[in-house]
């Protein structure tokens, strides 16, 4: 296990991922143990069922930017994972990072999914990264399958994510949600 990751007594089992299929795998180990409390990203702390603090958010950057899978695009498995993750914690603990990381996993995926260059996640999953320095500042480029995606993971959800919300603003807002409005559009005029 390198420096950056969280320190756990127990079994950590797979959650050192060899692809992305794994990543994705590790992730829901991590999910689980916001859900419950419980379980090999917990094991050795006092964890409260539902907080999402510093330590699941380390375990998930270890995930993500694991050396096997470091140059390789955020997985849409594993972008779906952490959206579950922000779904499962409805307190968080962790000063703002795993908001940050959300935000750089999904624009990394997205812009991947659409073509366009992207660093090594080790880069821009950072948080002395900044989103701005790599991820994309308009819609030009980005396939509009990619971006109706995460306008769906977003659609219906609280999400207090705000630098996701403005990334979405940004990049789905002009291109997707004028398309994912039109039926609730047609509703309001019959």
């Amino acid at each position: 296990m390198s420096a950056s990751a969280p320190k756990a007594i127990g079994s950590t089992d797979g959650l050192e991922p060899s692809s992305c299929e794994t990543a994705a795998s590790a992730l829901a180990i991590v999910r689980d143990g916001v859900i419950t409390g419980e379980g090999p990203t917990t094991a050795g702390r006092v964890h409260f069922s539902r907080v999402l603090d510093a330590d699941d958010v380390a375990w998930c950057a270890h995930i993500l930017t694991a050396a096997a899978i470091d140059d390789v695009p955020v997985s849409r498995a594993e972008a779906e994972a952490l959206f579950e993750i922000d779904a499962a914690a409805t307190e968080r603990k962790d000063d703002g990072r795993f908001e940050d990381l959300l935000a750089k996993a999904i624009a990394h995926h997205t812009a991947a999914a659409s073509g366009l260059p992207v660093p090594p996640r080790s880069v821009a999953l950072s948080p002395e990264t900044a989103i701005e320095s790599w991820a994309p500042a308009n819609a030009r480029g980005m396939r509009t399958d990619a971006l109706e995606w995460v306008a769906k993971q977003m659609r219906g959800k609280r999400h207090g994510n705000r630098v996701l919300r403005a990334m979405v603003a940004t990049l789905v807002g002009v291109s997707v949600l004028p398309l994912a409005q039109l039926p609730s559009m047609i509703d309001i005029g019959m």
